[in-house]
C-alpha cells in the first residue's frame, strides 16, 4: 500500500483525531521555535518557566479556537482561498487571546517579540501542511496520467475551471487535462490552476496537432447553437474527438460536473435555455388529482406523463390506442416513478362509450389531450382518417369530458393549424375551434400550440439518424425549408405551465425562438456523428412533399398576441364560434366523410376555415374523383339507353 493509500485510510478511520494531532505539534513547534529564534538557537535556563507558560496556555487556546472556528477538518485535499482568511483569523485570535491570558498569568520577563514569531510561524505551518496536503494528494494523479487521454478544455470560464478541478481529483476519470482553448482574448497565454489557455478556437487545430490531443470537452453551458455549430466545425477541422458539460439544470440534478461529461447532441446546437417554471403553482394544480393523458404512448403524451409523475398526482391514467407504446410506457412509469399510479387504458379518442368507462372508473380532473394524427404527407393520404380522429375524435373526448364534469381539458395543437396548407394542419385549427365552442362556464377548454418537438415520432431527426447510419444521402425537401423546434422536455413543461393559466377559450403559443433550416439541422447531425457534410456524407434534395410548406407561422390573420405572466408563453384570442354553430358544420362534415366525397370536403373545409389552402395534390385527388365519378356517371347513361 502506498503512503498516499496508508494517509487516506488513516483520514478515513480517524480524520478527527489524525488532524487534531497534527495541529498540536504545529501549535507547540511554533512556540518552541519562536523561542529557538527569539535566542538565536540557545534558549537560557532561565526562559524554560516562560516557554512552559506559552507551550500550555498556547496550545490549549488555540486548540479552542480552531475548534469553535471549524479550522480542524476536512482540510486534507480541499484548500482553497476561501480558506485563507479563515486560518488567519483563526490564528490572530488564538495567538490575542493567549497573549493576554500568558501576560496576565506568566512571570514577568515574557519576551515580547515572541507572540509576534508565534504568530507569523504558526500561520505559515498551518497554511504550509494544508497545501503540503493537497499536492501530496494531487500530485500522484499527474504522474500516473500518462495512460489517460490527453485533453483540451474549450472554456476556460467558471465551467472550464470546475471541470478541470473535478478532473484532477477523480483518478476514474480518463483525461489529462493540458490546458485550455478560449475565444476571450484577455485569456490567452494566462495559467489557470496550473493549465495554460493556449490559444482561441481558431488555433485549435494547430493546438491539437501540436500535442497530440486526444479529446476536446466543451465547457460552455451558456454556449448558443451558433457557437455550438462553430466549435464543432473546429474540433472536426483539427480531426479530434469532443464531448460537452451540461447546463447548470442538469449539474443541479446530478452528482458533478464531469461525471457527467456527455457526447454533444442536436439540443445543444439549438442554444435553447431551459425553460423556467413556476413549479409551486404547477404543484397547486396537479398534486393530489387524477389526470388523464390521451396518446399518452406517444412523444408528447409519454413526456407529459414523465412531467406530471414529478408534482405527485394522485393517480395518472394514460389512454392509448397503441398497445405497445402503452405498454412500454407503463414499465416506465412504475419504474421510475413507483411512488405515483399509473393506469393504462386501451381505447379510442373516437368511441364516446369507452371513454365514458374510463372516466366514470378512476374520476379524472384534468385531461390533456395529445391524441392526434401529425404526420403530414400521410394525412394528405389519409384525409378522411386524419378528421375523423383529430376533428371527431378530439370533439368526442371534449364532450365526453365536459359531461362527467372535467375541471380542466387542455389540448395539444400545432403551429400548422396556422393558415394551414395540409389536412393535418386544418383538421387540427378545427380542433381548436371545436375546442373553444364548448367553453361555457363549466370544463376550462384550452389549446397549447407549438412547432416541432426533436426525436419525436415521425419528426426529421430520427429518419436523419437512420440515413447517416446507412452511409446517406440524407435527404431534404427544399434548402430552404425552415421550421421551429423545441425539445419534448421543454415543450411538455410549458404545457403545464400554460395550463394553470387562464379562464377557458384561449389559445396559447410557445415561444419557439427562431426557426431552423432543415438542411442546417441535416449538416449538424452529420457533424455530430463525427462525419463532414457533402463529403462523407451527401445531402440531396427530394423536393416539397403533399401539404408542405416552408414556413411555419404562430397565428392567423384575426388573432392578436396577449402575453402571460411566463416570458415563454404568449396568449392568442381571435373568432370564435359557440358550441350550437359548431355542432352543425361538425355533423355535415361527418356525413361527408361518411360518404367519403373528397370535393365536398374540400368546399366544406375552405368554409368552416377560410385561410385553408389545400395542396395541389388534395386538389388533384378531388379532380380525378370527380372526373371518375362522372365517367361513371356517363357510363351508366350509356348502357342504359342501350
Amino acid at each position: 500500500m502506498s503512503p498516499r493509500h496508508i494517509v487516506e485510510r488513516v483520514e478515513e478511520i480517524g480524520g478527527k483525531p489524525f488532524i487534531w494531532a497534527v495541529q498540536i505539534c504545529i501549535f507547540a513547534f511554533s512556540v518552541i521555535a519562536s523561542f529557538l529564534l527569539r535566542f538565536d538557537l540557545n534558549l537560557p535556563p532561565k526562559e524554560m518557566a516562560h516557554l512552559i507558560y506559552g507551550l500550555s496556555i498556547w496550545v490549549v487556546v488555540k486548540i479552542i479556537v480552531f475548534r469553535i472556528a471549524r479550522l480542524d477538518r476536512g482540510w486534507w485535499r480541499f484548500l482553497s482561498l476561501s480558506d485563507l482568511p479563515r486560518l488567519a483569523i483563526g490564528n490572530l485570535l488564538g495567538s490575542v487571546i493567549g497573549t493576554r491570558i500568558i501576560l496576565w498569568l506568566a512571570p514577568i520577563g515574557f519576551p515580547r517579540s515572541v507572540f509576534i514569531l508565534d504568530l507569523l510561524i504558526c500561520s505559515l505551518l498551518t497554511v504550509g501542511v494544508r497545501l503540503a496536503a493537497k499536492i501530496f494528494f494531487e500530485a500522484p494523479k499527474f504522474r500516473t496520467s500518462a495512460h489517460k487521454k490527453c485533453t483540451l478544455v474549450y472554456g476556460a470560464g467558471s465551467a472550464g475551471v470546475s471541470l478541470l478541478s473535478e478532473i484532477r481529483h477523480n483518478a476514474g476519470l480518463p483525461y489529462r487535462v493540458i490546458g485550455f482553448i478560449d475565444d476571450d482574448p484577455k485569456l490567452l497565454g494566462l495559467v489557470i490552476h496550473g493549465a495554460k489557455v493556449r490559444g482561441n478556437g481558431d488555433k485549435l487545430a494547430a493546438v491539437v496537432a501540436k500535442h497530440k490531443v486526444d479529446i476536446v470537452l466543451i465547457a460552455i453551458p451558456s454556449a448558443s447553437g451558433q457557437q455550438m455549430t462553430q466549435i464543432l466545425r473546429r474540433c472536426h477541422e483539427g480531426g479530434v474527438s469532443y464531448k460537452t458539460v451540461p447546463g447548470l439544470g442538469e449539474i443541479i440534478e446530478g452528482n458533478g460536473l464531469a461525471k457527467q461529461v456527455r457526447d454533444v447532441a442536436v439540443e445543444d446546437l439549438l442554444g435553447r435555455s431551459p425553460a423556467q417554471l413556476d413549479e409551486e403553482e404547477i404543484a397547486a394544480k396537479l398534486a393530489e388529482k387524477v389526470i388523464v393523458v390521451t396518446g399518452a404512448g406517444g412523444s408528447i403524451g409519454s413526456e407529459l406523463c414523465r412531467q406530471i409523475a414529478r408534482f405527485r398526482p394522485e393517480a395518472i391514467v394514460g389512454y392509448e390506442i397503441a398497445e405497445n407504446a402503452l405498454f412500454q410506457l407503463e414499465q416506465e412509469m412504475r419504474s421510475h416513478f413507483p411512488k405515483v399510479r399509473f393506469y393504462p387504458e386501451i381505447g379510442s379518442v373516437q368511441n364516446s362509450q369507452r371513454l365514458a368507462e374510463v372516466m366514470e372508473h378512476h374520476h379524472p380532473s384534468i385531461l390533456f389531450h395529445a391524441a392526434a394524427y401529425k404526420h403530414v404527407p400521410m394525412m394528405e393520404a389519409h384525409m378522411f382518417e386524419a378528421l375523423e380522429n383529430n376533428v371527431f375524435g378530439t370533439y368526442t373526448t371534449a364532450v365526453t369530458a365536459r359531461e362527467h364534469g372535467i375541471e380542466d381539458f387542455v389540448m395539444i395543437s400545432t403551429d400548422k393549424a396556422v393558415r394551414p396548407t395540409s389536412i393535418m394542419g386544418v383538421s387540427k385549427r378545427l380542433a381548436e375551434l371545436v375546442v373553444n365552442s364548448l367553453q361555457n362556464g363549466g370544463t376550462r377548454f384550452v389549446s397549447v400550440r407549438f412547432g416541432n418537438v426533436l426525436g419525436s415520432n415521425g419528426s426529421v431527426i430520427p429518419l436523419f439518424k437512420k440515413q447517416i447510419a446507412a452511409g446517406g444521402p440524407v435527404t431534404v425537401t427544399h434548402p430552404e425549408m425552415q421550421r421551429y423546434f423545441m425539445t419534448i422536455p421543454e415543450a411538455s413543461q410549458l404545457v403545464l405551465q400554460a395550463s394553470t393559466m387562464g379562464q377557458g377559450g384561449e389559445i396559447f403559443v410557445l415561444d419557439m425562438g427562431e426557426p431552423v433550416k432543415i438542411v442546417d439541422l441535416a449538416r449538424n447531425l452529420i457533424l455530430l456523428s463525427g462525419l463532414r457534410p457533402d463529403e462523407d456524407i451527401r445531402i440531396e434534395f427530394t423536393g416539397i412533399r403533399p401539404g408542405e410548406k416552408l414556413y411555419e407561422e404562430l397565428n392567423t390573420f384575426d388573432e392578436f398576441s396577449i402575453p402571460t405572466r411566463h416570458e415563454k408563453i404568449k396568449m392568442f384570442t381571435g373568432s370564435s364560434l359557440a358550441c350550437s354553430e359548431m355542432k352543425l358544420p361538425i355533423e355535415i362534415l361527418q356525413q361527408i366523410c361518411a360518404a367519403r366525397d373528397v370535393a365536398q370536403l374540400i368546399l366544406r373545409l375552405k368554409g368552416m376555415v377560410p385561410e385553408y389552402n389545400p395542396s395541389s395534390h388534395v386538389l388533384q385527388r378531388a379532380l380525378d374523383e370527380k372526373a371518375l365519378r362522372v365517367g361513371k356517371k356517363g357510363l351508366a347513361l350509356a348502357v342504359g339507353a342501350q
